[in-house]
Order: structure tokens, then sequence, then C-alpha cells
């Protein structure tokens, strides 16, 4: 999977759960959440939301490491391919 796909993944999981996002304004060097305006329990929601559909465990240790998008696609992409 590349980041490109990762990274549609990770904007398609997070308007579920924002649809008044819009994802081409975002910005994936700045921290996602006050981009976006996103409580702790959507926030959640959203990781939730990404371990569903990529099959990826993400540890509640490694939350406070997913800031920003390119943070989020980085760390998928490296359990995804980067770890095989």
């Amino acid at each position: 999977m590349t980041d490109a796909e990762i990274r549609a993944v990770a904007l398609a999981t997070l308007q579920s759960i924002a649809p008044e996002i819009e994802t081409d304004e975002l910005r994936g060097d700045r921290p996602l959440r006050s981009q976006v305006d996103l409580d702790s329990i959507d926030w959640l929601n959203f990781l939730l939301g990404l371990h569903e559909k990529l099959k990826v465990d993400i540890p509640e240790a490694d939350y406070a490491r997913l800031i920003s998008l390119d943070d989020v696609v980085s760390y998928l992409w490296k359990k995804l391919d980067g770890g095989r």
C-alpha cells in the first residue's frame, strides 16, 4: 500500500467521523486535531476506524505520536509495508 493510498483511507475515515471537513484544505504537517477540531472521542473513533479499515493495531501507547496527518500516514505505512 502506498502513502497516497494510506492517506486516502485516513482522510475517508476522518470524513466519516466529521463529514464537514474539507480534506483538501488540511495540511499534513500541522496538528490534525486542531485543524479539524476533533474532541478526544472523535480522535479515538478515528484511530479505531483506521484499525478496522487497515487491520493495523494502534496501541494506546502510540496515540501521542500521531499528531499530524503526515505522522498518521507514516506510522501506518511502517505498520503495513515498512515492517515487512
